[in-house]
């Protein structure tokens, strides 16, 4: 089964993005910023990362251009999630090495379609 690490600031959010990666047939974990991700990454590389932009202690940016650093760090499939809607937030996104993006609200289509497009589902 494939694992997803979801990361975001909000509770919330972690929660519902856990319940439609979970329906998506995924293991899941959560971190509440970037810090703690790359730690939980360290111990267990995931094969995707639902990764929220602004957070405190280590944003979004921030942490994947230090994942993308790690050992076997090229390995999983990452997508923004993010309220920041515009071309220069997403090329920076995809420059620091997002698969792709998506914006905040999501629902499980959103997220299914973005899945299937990185290669995470068939």
């Amino acid at each position: 089964m494939s694992y997803c690490l979801i990361v975001d600031d909000s509770a919330v959010i972690r929660k519902v993005a856990r319940h439609i990666i979970e329906s998506l047939e995924f293991e899941t974990d959560e971190a509440a910023d970037g810090s703690i991700a790359l730690k939980k990454c360290r111990e267990n590389m995931p094969d995707a990362v639902l990764l929220d932009w602004n957070m405190p202690k280590m944003d979004g940016m921030a942490f994947i251009k230090a994942l993308r650093q790690e050992e076997n760090g090229k390995k999983p499939k990452v997508i923004f999630c993010t309220t920041e809607n515009d071309a220069k937030h997403i090329s920076q996104a995809i420059t620091a090495g997002a698969d792709e993006f998506v914006m905040k609200p999501f629902d499980k289509t959103i997220l299914e379609t973005k899945f299937q497009q990185v290669g995470l589902l068939d």
